[in-house]
């Protein structure tokens, strides 16, 4: 796997005045830059100097989210009176309470 692989981000940050590139898989890593592209080359710089050192210390590399095996399947907890309102909702649309979840958290 290379540092290719990891999620980046660019967004600007009305604090700083300036573009910060940030790593999902690292985050405590940002860079700050006068423009996106900068931003983003130096984020990716970072985080490859990070895994680098990393690897020379022997220490666990993170694995890039789009490299993880995804079940499909997490577990949500809601208070008692939300689970009811969703189990009418779905009753009343004539699907699963778990097709009706799904589809709200696609929208």
């Amino acid at each position: 796997m290379t540092v290719d692989h990891y999620t980046y981000r660019v967004t600007w940050s009305p604090e700083d005045g300036e573009y910060v590139g940030l790593c999902a898989e690292f985050p405590s890593l940002s860079w700050l830059a006068h423009t996106p592209e900068a931003a983003l080359q130096g984020i990716r710089r970072m985080v490859a100097e990070s895994v680098a050192d990393m690897r020379a210390n022997g220490e666990e590399v993170p694995v890039a989210l789009a490299e993880k095996h995804y079940s499909g399947e997490f577990r949500v907890r809601v208070p008692p009176e939300v689970h009811r309102a969703l189990a009418i909702q779905a009753a009343e649309q004539g699907v699963s309470l778990n097709r009706l979840a799904s589809a709200k958290l696609a929208a």
